[in-house]
Formats: structure tokens, sequence, C-alpha cells
């Protein structure tokens, strides 16, 4: 009798505590093997940034030791930090992953895009790029690391989308989700988005990071850099934002919470140079990412919502 109640202790002792984090990964891998199940040419959506870092590793570990069966994807504006492009690519030759580049840059050239001035944000306008993209690869669903939490027009969406043969997005007709069973037929031309880590937060993505230990472009860490302090933003100063006479230099130690096209993503007055000091900012921080950070974003919630209604991410 010993001797059982000897084993029962040791398998207690070594037991693994099952974890929220648990439960997310859990989700989000259990979401990721449905939609390779049920959709025949997915993609996943790879900017570089940390929420795709993170649908990336689930990613590979729902099919380890199988070759991912996705195709990764990225619309870029040709505004991006270049550290994190030299990231996207490091993960894309260690994984030996199949990429797919499609650039806004060469929608405006084509004349598929029109600027309302040159220097203007090309962030909107990857929706044109990406339903050419879906168009031109066949791809029947899309798979996002947009989150609920970033923003109140993501809140409203289901973890799979429906789009329209038009690339659009109706939240007022929007297929149920009951038991997480997921309904992912579509007709030629339509498509779905699907969103792995939509329960999660930005606390939940950086506590994830830490604990698989999953690498990141360095600008999510503090470095120095000039900026300009303008609506209570820090905008930095680079080729493509330039300052302008009267502007104040400042030279501040920052970190980026959300990367993105530069002329319209900002820093934040950081010093947290570890994921520690990160979480710790975060759980402390009252306004989220995208909000103290994102330049275009400073409108309104219908705002977004009518971006995302005519195909954006």
């Amino acid at each position: 009798m010993s001797a059982v109640i000897e084993k029962i202790e040791i398998y207690e002792k070594n037991k693994t505590t099952w974890t929220h984090l648990d439960a997310l990964e859990s989700e989000a891998i259990h979401i990721l093997r449905e939609v390779a199940a049920e959709c025949n040419n997915p993609a996943l959506l790879f900017s570089g940034g940390k929420d795709s870092a993170v649908v990336l590793h689930l990613a590979l570990k729902a099919f380890f030791p199988e070759t991912l069966p996705l195709t990764l994807l990225h619309i870029d504006t040709e505004h991006n930090y270049q550290e994190v492009l030299d990231f996207r690519d490091r993960v894309v030759k260690r994984n030996n992953l199949k990429l797919v580049v499609r650039s806004v840059g060469e929608s405006i050239r084509q004349g598929r895009v029109r600027l309302r001035y040159e220097d203007e944000p090309r962030n909107k306008y990857q929706t044109t790029t990406l339903l050419d993209a879906i168009r031109e690869h066949n791809f029947d669903v899309c798979i996002g690391g947009a989150r609920r939490d970033e923003e109140k027009a993501r809140a409203k969406e289901r973890i799979f989308s429906f789009r329209d043969e038009f690339g659009q997005w109706d939240p007022k007709n929007q297929r149920p989700e009951i038991w997480n069973i997921y309904n992912t037929r579509v007709a030629d031309g339509e498509n779905i988005r699907a969103f792995p880590i939509s329960n999660w937060t930005e606390l939940d993505v950086w506590e994830y990071i830490q604990r698989e230990e999953i690498e990141l472009p360095e600008i999510y860490f503090t470095h120095q850099r000039d900026v300009v302090i303008k609506n209570n933003l820090l905008v930095p100063v680079t080729t493509l934002t330039p300052a302008k006479e009267g502007d104040d230099i400042r030279r501040m130690s920052v970190r980026f919470r959300t990367v993105g096209d530069i002329t319209c993503t900002a820093p934040v007055a950081s010093t947290a140079a570890t994921i520690e000091a990160i979480l710790l900012e975060t759980a402390q921080t009252q306004v989220t990412e995208r909000g103290a950070t994102r330049l275009d974003d400073q409108t309104s919630e219908a705002a977004m919502e009518l971006r995302k209604k005519e195909g954006y991410f």
C-alpha cells in the first residue's frame, strides 16, 4: 500500500498544472487544425509583429513534426521598419517556410491604389493588395493575429469571419459558433478570416512569449530613438516621418507595443529591456496598444469597422 501511495505522491508532484495559457494555447491549436482540416488553401498573415509571431509559433506546434500546411502571406506597405522585415526573413529561413509578399507600393504603381497625397499612410490601402493576393493565389482562408481586446470593431468579429465575393464583412450577418463548432463552407470567390488568438489579451500574448521563449524584433524592447511629441503620441523621426520646422526633437528611451507602417505606428516611452519588465508595464497600463501607438486610429470605432467591412484585416 505504501508503494502505491508513494507513486501517487510522485505523480502529483510531477503533474503539470493546467494554466490559462494552456487553455488559450489548446483553443488556438484546435482552431488552426480546424482550418487545415476544413479548408483547401489556407494562408497565415505574417508581418513579423508579436501577434503574428505567436500565431506562427502556435501553428508550428499544432502540426509538428509535419511540414506547415500553410502559406505565409505578408502585405507589405513598403514603409515597414527594417528590423521587423529582417526578423520576418530570419524566421522564414530558419523554419524553411513558404512566404508570399505582396506590396501596396506595387498596387500604387499599377494604379490599383491611389493615394490622396504623396506621404499619406498606406495602412488602410492594404485591403486592395490583400484581396488581390487572395484572388491571385486562391486562398480560401486567411489566418490573422487580431485580438478582441485591441479595438471595439475587432471585438465584434467571430473567430471564423466570413467574407463575401467582394471581400466584405457584414457584422450583422455572422455565423453562429455554438460549442466552438465552426462553419467553413464558402462558395467560389468567398473567403474566411480565422483568428486563433481572438480571446487572448496583450498580457496573455506577452506571458506566452515569455513561457515559449519566442523571438521578436528588437524594437519591441527599449532603445534610444529621436521622437517628436504630437497629440500625446511619440512620432518617430525617420525619412518617412521627418521632423518639421519648429518641432522639438527629443532623444528618448522607447519601445513599440505594436508595429506596422512607419507613418502610423508610434512607440511608447519605456525602459523595459526584458519581457518581465514589459509584463509589469502591460499589467499597469490603462490604454490599449492601438490607442497608445496608432497615429491613424485616433478617430472612431466606426472608422475601423468601415475598413473591415471593405476587406481590411
